[in-house]
């Protein structure tokens, strides 16, 4: 009898190494003085992660491009206040845009990209699009197997738009990190429910239009804050509904409520383009099965010891070797 392919966890590998890097003191340097605290900071936020959650799938999702064109077309304010100085940061995405980061990251993340492939982790981007969008897809392509075929989905980010992914159905859970790797919030739909008064995700994704969210250059709404946007997307059933009682001048409008959302017409006509994740992103097909022994582990030792990071990596690799074992024995 077929079994189903086990938990699939994704990371969202940006966010994660961004609070490795603050976590983990910029003292921890390579033999040659370059910086690996959120290198090594990652490797033990994996290590933590597959021990705890024990998935049988595992997926380090990446930004092929952290201000995608699609995005900045809709709304140009999209996360521009994070782009760098004109000449201040050498690279940039397809559009030339540069991201404002601390410089003590920028060597660090080719060194996480080489760990990840030696140890055999999946790490998969999308040209033109966010890590976010690469959630969504691989989501989205586990929702639409049959019950018997999928499993259950941890998505694990310290980025709340990913919300609106949470879906008890499949399930699909949000691991989210502000708390800390060791105290994870678990969202699901109940938790959606107790913080924002809506449920499921999409709905979350709804109120978050109408919101907006300045820390990405999203206006939202002005006027209508979370708690607004919350009971019309409920008295409504979602954003289409808010949008067709606003046109109807519905009664459960008030004539304020009706008069900034109409004020807002041309920002709500593009904004869910910018705000909802893409669940069909050109995301390449990639073995996700959790590797219970490293790829590569010639070029992993060699790694480890040209970046001092030889610790680390045996954590991961014990931690890949005791879930992958008990994952391929079927415990």
């Amino acid at each position: 009898m077929a079994t189903t392919p086990g938990r699939l966890l994704l990371l969202d590998t940006a966010s994660l190494y961004f609070r490795a890097f603050y976590g983990v003191p910029e003292s921890v340097k390579a033999p040659d003085g370059t910086p690996v605290n959120a290198v090594r900071g990652l490797l033990d936020i994996v290590a933590r992660l597959v021990l705890d959650r024990r998935p049988a799938r595992l997926v380090a999702c990446w930004d092929d491009d952290w201000r995608p064109a699609f995005r900045v077309a809709a709304i140009p304010s999209y996360k521009a206040h994070r782009l760098a100085a004109p000449g201040s940061a050498p690279g940039g995405g397809p559009g030339g845009d540069v991201e404002e980061v601390p410089a003590g990251i920028v060597p660090q993340v080719p060194v996480i990209a080489e760990v990840l492939e030696a140890l055999g982790i999946a790490r998969l981007g999308a040209p033109g699009y966010e890590a976010d969008d690469v959630i969504g897809t691989l989501v989205a392509r586990e929702t639409t197997r049959s019950a018997a075929a999928r499993g259950p989905v941890d998505v694990v980010t310290g980025d709340r738009d990913l919300f609106q992914l949470v879906d008890d159905a499949v399930p699909v859970r949000v691991l989210y990190t502000q708390r800390g790797i060791k105290d994870l919030e678990v969202v699901d739909e109940e938790r959606l429910a107790e913080r924002y008064a809506v449920r499921p995700g999409s709905a979350y994704a709804d109120l978050a239009v109408l919101r907006g969210d300045p820390s990405d250059g999203l206006p939202g709404v002005p006027g209508i804050g979370e708690k607004t946007a919350a009971t019309l997307v409920r008295r409504y059933g979602d954003l289409a509904g808010v949008l067709a009682a606003r046109d109807r001048a519905d009664p459960g409008l008030t004539a304020t409520q009706r008069r900034r959302l109409l004020d807002a017409a041309d920002y709500l006509a593009v904004a869910p383009t910018v705000v909802r994740v893409a669940a069909d992103a050109p995301v390449a097909a990639a073995d996700d099965a959790l590797p219970s022994t490293p790829a590569d582990p010639e070029r992993l030792v060699g790694l480890a010891q040209r970046w001092g990071l030889t610790s680390a990596v045996r954590r991961v690799v014990d931690a890949l070797s005791e879930v992958g074992a008990a994952t391929a024995a079927g415990r």
